[in-house]
């Protein structure tokens, strides 16, 4: 199994998923970027809005829409704390 990555996403008043996950993908003001296991630390400024992409095992993904708000890496894993985070429709995407 390859290795995983602890993932929060979380919108001001709740936690909308926490799990392991292999992939994690997000817009910032700087850029796409893609975190995998192992990355460096970095806290990033969420474009607004956009969306963060979460790459599980066994290639299924959860898209969320998420208007502002921060991306943090550390030792712990990836937080997305957006000040709203909903599934993404089939047509937002």
């Amino acid at each position: 199994m390859a290795n995983q990555l602890p993932v929060k996403v979380v919108a001001v008043e709740e936690r909308i998923w926490s799990g392991e996950a292999e992939m994690v993908v997000a817009r910032t003001t700087e850029g796409e970027i893609g975190v995998l296991p192992g990355h460096s630390p970095l806290l990033g400024l969420l474009k607004e809005p956009s969306q963060v992409r979460v790459k599980l095992a066994g290639g299924e993904q959860l898209t969320y829409d998420v208007t502002g708000g921060f991306l943090s890496i550390d030792a712990d894993g990836v937080t997305v704390l957006a000040e709203s985070a909903t599934p993404a429709t089939p047509e937002s995407r």
